[in-house]
């Protein structure tokens, strides 16, 4: 029996999923920590994490997934790694982690990356990075450098949350061209590490960890590694992306025109295209997809929204609902346009699709005498379905024809009036399936390992569990008011 690992490592908690590669079934799952893990917020717009969490919340849920799946580690063949995606750690030449990962929802790189757009050029960048260098890792990096000029100074390397856990496998300090581009360090044009870019904010390229391709055998476990996790020394890592051109991988969105979605703490759709297009604006964001190659070009267009799950749970909490599952009772007593109440979900610091605004969350149009908590409850799941409309928008004329959506059964697509609102709004049907993130991994570990000939056999055993077909419905009046506000607050 051989089975495969995949390790998601989210902001909100690690989860790891243990795959039977023969049958492709599910037969353990965990994630830790049972609550969400701390993001720290040292300053306004500031978000960061320790990635010793990540390091020993995988191993709690490695190992709560193993005794799941009643296995042990010598029939574990591979080890597939997602990760949350545009996040900075800063190791020295001990390998040794500098200051807390500065991590996705991180506002502070805003003005750097303006900054180096205005400097290098509209044309250069656009041209050659597909996007402005924006708040991603390079320009949180350029943070570090006039900010902690001295911790700078003992850089050895710089890593993707995902490279880090790897290092902390394997003792290999990697990465990926897939990941170099989600940072803002890969040159499109020249199938390389962007030199340019270096050169503008004074980065030795010597920061950077040797690139392996995303599927291969790319380092085994330590001893010790393989001690902490009950795993074999030498068990290989063969597979590691960024979280959401992962989650697409799961749902096996590879070839052009396909789409996958998700709604977890925030929110995505994410489109394959072959053409190498961008927003002019950046508003949504081209990266090379897990399979990209130079002379195969599979390019991922990424709308992204912050707020989404992380803006449900806040109101969970705070109108002191029990469960999700009451909160979508709820929504769905309350009819479409929940009678005037519009949310705007953008609480979770600077949004791309706003041209890098951190314009927060707010409710507006409430009114004493007529909305209660099944309005607030319809408000946001409209408000979230909305946000992705908006950025849908901005994808059309990047050749993305979006008549069908892939999902997880997951998260906000739990909720069957998130689903039909979103089908409803968009014209596009979506197709459920049971897989997510770390069962991603996984697959993707066994095609690196060579467990799978091909990505087709890896992804044989993936079946739809249901799917959600436009209905009719005043979705577009709903929309048109939502937008009204938005360019209002915008304005």
């Amino acid at each position: 029996m051989a089975y495969l690992i995949g390790i998601d490592v989210g902001s909100s908690s690690v989860k790891a999923s243990v795959l039977d590669s023969e049958s492709g079934a599910c037969v353990g799952t965990a994630f830790a920590p049972k609550v969400e893990q701390v993001i720290e917020s040292p300053q306004p717009g500031f978000a960061e994490q320790d990635p010793q969490m990540w390091y020993d919340n995988a191993r709690i849920a490695v190992r709560e997934a193993m005794t799941a799946a009643r296995t042990t580690g010598d029939a574990v063949k591979a080890i597939g790694i997602s990760y949350q995606m545009h996040g900075l750690v800063c190791v020295d030449k001990d390998q040794q982690v500098l200051r807390p990962s500065i991590i996705w929802c991180d506002s502070r790189a805003v003005p750097y990356g303006q900054a180096a757009f205005d400097a290098i050029g509209e044309d250069k960048c656009l041209g050659h990075l597909l996007n402005s260098p924006g708040n991603f890792t390079a320009m949180k990096l350029a943070w570090v450098k006039e900010n902690e000029p001295e911790l700078f100074a003992k850089i050895d390397k710089i890593m993707l949350p995902g490279d880090w856990l790897s290092m902390k496998l394997t003792g290999e300090a990697q990465t990926t061209a897939s990941g170099l581009s989600e940072g803002m360090f890969w040159d499109f044009k020249n199938d390389q590490v962007c030199d340019f870019l270096l050169e503008h904010a004074g980065f030795s390229p010597e920061l950077i960890p040797s690139i392996v391709p995303t599927f291969s055998v790319q380092a085994e476990l330590t001893k010790e590694a393989a001690d902490d996790f009950g795993l074999a020394a030498g068990t290989p890592v063969s597979y590691r992306a960024g979280d959401q051109p992962n989650n697409a991988l799961s749902l096996n969105v590879l070839n052009p025109g396909e789409i996958a979605a998700t709604g977890g703490t925030s929110g995505v759709v994410y489109g394959v295209t072959d053409q190498v297009k961008y927003d002019p604006l950046s508003r949504v964001n081209t990266f090379a997809h897990v399979n990209h190659q130079a002379d195969a070009a599979r390019l991922g267009i990424l709308l992204c929204i912050n707020g989404t799950g992380i803006f449900n749970s806040w109101v969970k909490r705070t109108i002191g609902v029990d469960s999700y599952e009451e909160m979508n009772a709820l929504a769905e007593s309350a009819p479409i346009g929940s009678e005037g109440l519009v949310a705007l979900p953008f609480g979770n610091g600077a949004e791309r699709v706003l041209g890098n605004r951190n314009l927060g969350a707010s409710f507006s149009g409430l009114d004493f005498n007529r909305h209660d908590k099944s309005h607030i409850c319809r408000a946001l799941q409209e408000g979230i379905v909305f946000s992705f409309q908006y950025g849908i928008e901005l994808m059309k004329p990047l050749g993305l024809d979006i008549s069908k959506i892939r999902a997880g059964k997951a998260n906000m697509f739990l909720s069957d009036l998130f689903c039909r609102t979103l089908s409803g709004v968009s014209g596009a049907g979506i197709d459920l399936y049971e897989t997510d993130g770390s069962l991603g991994a996984a697959r993707g570990a066994g095609f690196g390992a060579g467990i799978y000939g091909s990505l087709e056999e890896a992804f044989s055993s993936l079946r739809k569990v249901s799917e959600v077909t436009p209905g009719e419905g005043a979705y577009q009046e709903a929309y048109a008011a939502w937008k009204t506000a938005l360019e209002q607050k915008l304005s």
